[in-house]
């Protein structure tokens, strides 16, 4: 998380420089900065984790998941079923 909030400093000042140059004004260089960074670093943080699991996957670990679907949901044929 470190490296994406450094990531967003940087991205803030290019693009209020960049914003300020080609509009000639601060408020307009201003929402720039603000808005273009904020949806460029959600997208780069998504981006960190899809290539993460890229890298896992050729790695042949398997994927990480904070959710897992239950090994078995109908029970077995031969199983003891209580009602």
């Amino acid at each position: 998380m470190v490296k994406t909030l450094s990531f967003a400093g940087v991205h803030f000042t290019v693009a209020l420089t960049v914003g300020y140059l080609i509009s000639g004004s601060w408020a307009v260089g201003g929402a720039i900065a603000v808005i273009e960074p904020l949806c460029n670093t959600v997208a780069y943080f998504f981006h960190e984790k899809a290539w993460e699991r890229r890298q896992r996957r050729a790695a042949g670990q398997p994927a990480r998941s904070g959710w897992r679907l239950p090994r078995r949901i109908l029970p077995r044929t031969g199983d003891a079923v209580t009602v």
